[in-house]
């Protein structure tokens, strides 16, 4: 029903969302404000940088960007960054909620990141995944086995 129906970017928004709004039961941890600016900017960072380049090497591919309509994909990208993970852009999510999460200081609040993991995987992923074996036999195949779906 939700496979390759909501866009990963909105999923993890919603997620966001509902991270800021989780009650601190157990109270913040405590770390320092800047400390944990600064580990939240570099996660940031770092994942915005591999969802790029994932996006960087779709466009160098002139195949769709667009998760939704994964059927439309005319190129297997096996190069840059896809080379250390299948799915980098989902990755660059991921570091993206991980940021929030130690931002928010709320422990609670990574237990969505674990929400995230399993509802990309079950509902984007693995759908994709189905429909890169269509179009690309084989050659998608062995790519399975060289590249792992996460990192």
């Amino acid at each position: 029903m939700f496979e390759l129906k909501i866009p990963p970017p909105l999923v993890a928004l919603v997620l966001a969302l509902l991270m800021w709004l989780t009650p601190t039961v157990a109270g913040f941890v405590q770390i320092p404000h800047s400390a944990r600016l600064l580990c939240a900017v570099v996660l940031l960072c770092i994942g915005q940088s591999i969802s790029i380049a994932g996006i960087v090497a779709f466009r160098r591919a002139k195949t769709t960007v667009n998760p939704i309509k994964a059927r439309l994909a005319s190129a297997l990208v096996v190069r840059g960054v896809y080379r250390y993970t299948r799915n980098p852009m989902y990755v660059g999510l991921l570091l993206t909620l991980l940021a929030w999460a130690v931002f928010l200081a709320n422990p609670f609040a990574v237990l969505w990141v674990v929400v995230y993991v399993l509802y990309i995987t079950r509902f984007q992923i693995i759908p994709e995944e189905r429909v890169l074996a269509s179009l690309f036999g084989a050659e998608y195949e062995a790519y399975k086995t060289r590249v792992r779906r996460w990192v």
